[in-house]
């Protein structure tokens, strides 16, 4: 009995000694701040790391030199000598495209792979002997090379004699969505646009029963339109989102097919919806190709790329297939020049060394888990944050050298929701804060471009942000082909040959204390 008496006595000792001396520390850890509404769905969050996807637009069209068919082509012209989805594939995934979508079918109502509802498709085509299913072929290649698969379903059909029915196209349009996304995997987007000519029948689309059937087939799926509901059309096919870019929105005030600029392009920092923007562009003037077009340099789209996915959308280029079934060569040539200047450029942090300090850190200096010096971790799940109830959001870097950049590039944690409304980064000149540049919103990535700059010492104020700012990362790089002038948000690039092979010139790199405003 005294045994037990003893041993209850050490356990109870024990127990103090827990309790006393190790919950205290337990409890010391700094719970992170609370996410501020909207937030992203895990599969958005998903999409918007993946920054790019490629577009495939390929069809009868591409064999009719036509842009919108008219429905009515034969099968048979529909013929590619030598279709080659791996090669789609592979050069989506050697460009830094996270995936592939492919017009499944576009307005004139083709199907590209064999629909149990219509024959008008590649059933009826003499393309591996009517035997042929050009999603299928995507999609395997998809998988083996490790990308995404998308796809395009036009709600527009000038084919389909049930177009203009509500109930009968309806259903026909959702038994071809079901073929789609219960046959070839995984799908990662499904694409939809309100296009549709002026003079055709009305149609009464039946979207948000189309919405809620796609994401019980495809819980992971992003489906674009317009307004959403998971990601939305900017509002031009130039590939340019507004400077100032929101992934908030109130999908009431937008409508599918409808006039939604500037507020589309912009987005809310009232909305109550998170519908990230989708920045879709050709490298070719049409959408389908044309033997008599050219793409556009790899300069082009490094412009672009700034201005899409470097305003916190994602960047969809549509690379069309050709008439024998393959991207041509010189759009390849493109796409890896394209991948050469952005590795160039964003490869190496110009910052990865630096001194990072801020105003306040949460939890106090000592915490490492909010520390400033976090922002020089590549991705958005460490970050810095500032204590609660601060008034000045203030993150200061010392690069150990003078270093010559004239891009930065910023990003929040965006799975705690987008919070910073206004910034602007200064260095030090003379030992006085000079700003570099002016900016509005964050988000998942925004790039900054500006006349060069030669300094050591660095700042990134937060102006203004809808609760307590929180920055993931911060890079300082050199883009030594873009050539930024001294006026306010304007630049241009290095000029390109006739056989649109970039001309890599350097420029002057001397330091510019003019201010950009972005």
């Amino acid at each position: 009995m005294a045994k037990r008496t003893s041993n209850h006595a050490f356990a109870l000792h024990f127990f103090s000694f827990f309790v006393l001396t190790l919950r205290p520390s337990l409890s010391s850890h700094t719970p992170p701040p609370l996410p501020i509404l909207p937030l992203p769905s895990a599969y958005q969050l998903s999409w918007q790391l993946g920054e790019m996807a490629l577009f495939l637009h390929f069809g009868p069209n591409t064999f009719t030199d036509s842009e919108w068919g008219t429905g009515r082509a034969d099968p048979s012209v529909f013929a590619p000598a030598a279709l080659d989805a791996r090669q789609w594939a592979r050069a989506a995934a050697e460009a830094g495209f996270s995936r592939a979508v492919l017009t499944a079918k576009h307005h004139d109502g083709f199907c590209l792979w064999p629909s149990d509802y219509t024959n008008y498709s590649v059933k009826s085509s003499p393309w591996r002997g009517g035997r042929g299913d050009v999603v299928g072929e995507l999609a395997e290649a998809a998988r083996e090379f490790g990308i995404g698969l998308g796809i395009y379903l036009s709600p527009w059909d000038r084919h389909d004699s049930f177009y203009g029915d509500t109930v009968k196209y309806n259903e026909y349009y959702l038994a071809q969505i079901s073929e789609l996304l219960t046959r070839y995997g995984e799908i990662k987007e499904v694409f939809l646009d309100g296009a549709k000519g002026d003079s055709e029948k009305d149609m009464d689309y039946l979207f948000s029963c189309w919405f809620k059937f796609i994401h019980q087939l495809q819980p992971g799926a992003v489906i674009f339109t317009d307004a959403g509901p998971d990601s939305r059309w900017i509002g031009n096919e130039n590939g340019v989102a507004g400077s100032t870019c929101w992934s908030l929105l109130n999908q009431s005030s937008v409508k599918i097919g409808g006039m939604n600029e500037p507020y589309a392009s912009e987005g809310d920092p009232f909305g109550h919806d998170w519908v990230p923007g989708e920045c879709d562009i050709s490298i070719r003037p049409g959408w389908f190709w044309h033997e008599s077009e050219r793409p556009k340099s790899a300069i082009s789209l490094l412009d672009i790329y700034y201005k899409s996915a470097g305003r916190n959308c994602l960047f969809i280029l549509n690379v069309p297939p050709n008439s024998s079934g393959l991207i041509s060569s010189e759009d390849l040539q493109v796409l890896h020049e394209f991948s050469e200047l952005r590795r160039i450029i964003f490869s190496h942090n110009l910052a990865q060394d630096a001194i990072v300090t801020a105003s306040s850190t949460r939890g106090g200096e000592s915490n490492s888990q909010f520390a400033p010096s976090n922002v020089l971790e590549e991705g958005i799940y460490s970050y810095w944050a500032p204590e609660d109830c601060k008034t000045d959001w203030v993150m200061f870097l010392d690069l150990g050298q003078y270093v010559t950049f004239n891009v930065l590039q910023v990003q929040e944690p965006i799975q705690l929701g987008q919070r910073v409304i206004e910034f602007h980064i200064d260095h030090l000149e003379d030992g006085e804060w000079n700003t570099i540049v002016k900016a509005t919103t964050i988000g998942y990535k925004r790039l900054l471009q500006f006349p060069a700059v030669k300094t050591q010492f660095l700042r990134l104020v937060v102006d203004k942000s809808r609760a307590d700012p929180l920055i993931s990362y911060f890079g300082v790089h050199l883009d030594p082909y873009s050539i930024i002038y001294d006026t306010p948000g304007s630049s241009t690039h290095a000029s390109f040959n006739d056989s649109q092979v970039i001309l890599l010139r350097k420029y002057n790199n001397s330091a510019n204390s003019s201010i950009a405003v972005i």
